[in-house]
């Protein structure tokens, strides 16, 4: 059975994806920036977009009957790579003894330029 959650976003139409698909007990959480009530939080701040990039992600995992134990795996994808060990500092805060599988690569720009960091993350519920 899949159910859908959306965050509400006006792109989730226009686009065509929802913020979290959940199927049976995989869920999947789309790729989620720093950007609350349509501004972007922490601007030039890697460390302060991951801490509230993660915080969105627990609450949209939250929704689909998940928690952050339950990940499995994350993706982030960062625009100035030299900039890991902010990204690395806030994801090992929330992911440190949970440790998923991860990558981190750098891209060459996300939707909006202020944004310095993108996550997706996948997990299971047991």
């Amino acid at each position: 059975m899949r159910r859908n959650i959306g965050s509400g976003s006006p792109w989730e139409a226009s686009v065509g994806y929802s913020r979290v698909v959940r199927v049976g007990n995989v869920v999947h959480v789309a790729g989620t920036t720093a950007t609350v009530d349509g501004e972007v939080v922490g601007v030039d701040d890697a460390y302060e977009q991951t801490r509230v990039v993660l915080g969105i992600i627990r609450g949209a995992l939250e929704e689909a009957g998940a928690t952050l134990d339950n990940v499995v795996r994350t993706r982030i994808f960062v625009t100035d790579i030299s900039r890991w060990e902010e990204v690395g500092r806030a994801h090992g805060e929330v992911f440190g003894a949970i440790r998923p599988a991860a990558t981190m690569v750098q891209v060459a720009a996300l939707i909006d330029p202020q944004h310095l960091v993108e996550i997706e993350v996948e997990a299971i519920i047991s």
